[in-house]
């Protein structure tokens, strides 16, 4: 302790004493945390969870783990995936809506295993946010429990952090850890996949959760538009646009898998298809895209014309309309896609499979 001179230590002792007895009790709450805010929060998001419990599900939302039993496989293997929404959030927080990117972030989870051929079992959230808004985890966790539904998986936990300080107020951070199953034998590895194998295509309904640094910094900064701008050729307002839900694809991937007739499946998202793709294939072999087989939606084409963006950042950055590639046999592709079609969905061959040449890329376009 240091002392003023001429100050003795016992006196200095009782100073501090008499000058502590005499404070203001600190809360939680005096330091940015407000538990009450949080169990208003916790309440509702127990609500919501319930609604996606499936027989699996051992325990309630609230304890300090969660169990889940695994049925129905004879040699299960667990496919898991982490991922997040991204700077897309930053279109929520300027538009106000938090009612999609729940849904954006399940989806997403639910694609990157789906690809591997695996189940969606049960899921799990982390909503991270400066100053807690009930209303707003509300309407996240909300959107989380309603793509959890969709798909025929569980919310079963997660975990939701006030942290003063560590966010910008009225922003937060949104995370998701999923678990699937597969039976060992119907994993898809890509080891089956052939040259002359078809590449199918499947649309997107939008940027899904990729390139939206990009797009903020084209249609907000360089453009100038405003989130309620209105983009005629698109039809909907640039925040519309932009929060249109990540779909899943998890039907017309098990409705081929059924059929026996899918080899492969890539998920496009980060990298686009130049760099996903070659994910799903052995590495001798490559693929030829035919990038006049679909239309390019007009959203990625505003996008193209207001950043004069490089061909090569264009296809690497954005998903251009296609949200997941599916490889099936020559010999099965109409089929597939009478499958497909069946479903609702809009198919269209995008290319095939080729024998990886040296040297060349492994994406090669038409």
């Amino acid at each position: 302790m240091v002392t003023r001179p001429g100050v003795p230590l016992l006196g200095a002792f009782y100073a501090v004493y008499w000058d502590l007895s005499t404070r203001k009790p600190v809360r939680y709450r005096d330091a940015g945390v407000n538990i009450d805010e949080a169990d208003r929060a916790v309440s509702a998001i127990k609500k919501f969870a319930r609604q996606t419990f499936t027989k699996g599900v051992l325990t309630e939302i609230g304890s300090f783990g969660a169990s889940y039993q695994l049925g129905g496989f004879r040699k299960p293997v667990l496919v898991s995936s982490a991922d997040g929404v991204g700077t897309k959030l930053k279109v929520a927080f300027l538009t106000g809506r938090h009612d999609t990117v729940g849904e954006d972030l399940v989806n997403h989870c639910v694609n990157d295993i789906a690809v591997q051929g695996a189940m969606p079992l049960f899921f799990l959230d982390y909503f991270a946010v400066g100053k807690l808004n009930s209303d707003v985890a509300t309407e996240v966790v909300g959107g989380i429990a309603r793509g959890c539904r969709k798909n025929g998986c569980a919310l079963i936990g997660g975990e939701t952090a006030e942290m003063p300080g560590m966010y910008t107020d009225g922003e937060y951070d949104l995370a998701g850890f999923i678990v699937g199953a597969a039976e060992r034998n119907e994993l898809l590895t890509g080891k089956t996949i052939r040259a002359g194998d078809i590449l199918l295509g499947l649309p997107s309904t939008g940027l899904h959760t990729n390139g939206y640094s990009l797009a903020r910094k084209l249609f907000f900064e360089v453009a100038g538009y405003g989130p309620k701008t209105l983009l005629p050729e698109v039809g909907a307002t640039v925040g519309d646009a932009l929060l249109a839900v990540h779909r899943s694809y998890l039907k017309p991937i098990r409705a081929l898998m059924a059929a026996g007739l899918l080899r492969g499946a890539a998920h496009i998202t980060g990298g686009g298809i130049t760099d996903n793709t070659p994910r799903m294939m052995p590495k001798d072999f490559g693929v030829t895209i035919d990038t006049a087989s679909w239309k390019i939606p007009p959203l990625f084409e505003a996008l193209r014309r207001i950043g004069d963006i490089p061909e090569d950042d264009y296809r690497r950055t954005l998903n251009l309309g296609v949200g997941m590639i599916l490889a099936v046999p020559a010999r099965g592709a109409v089929k597939a896609e009478t499958a497909l079609r069946k479903l609702g969905e809009t198919p269209f061959r995008i290319g095939s499979v080729v024998e990886a040449k040296r040297g060349r890329p492994r994406v090669e376009y038409q």
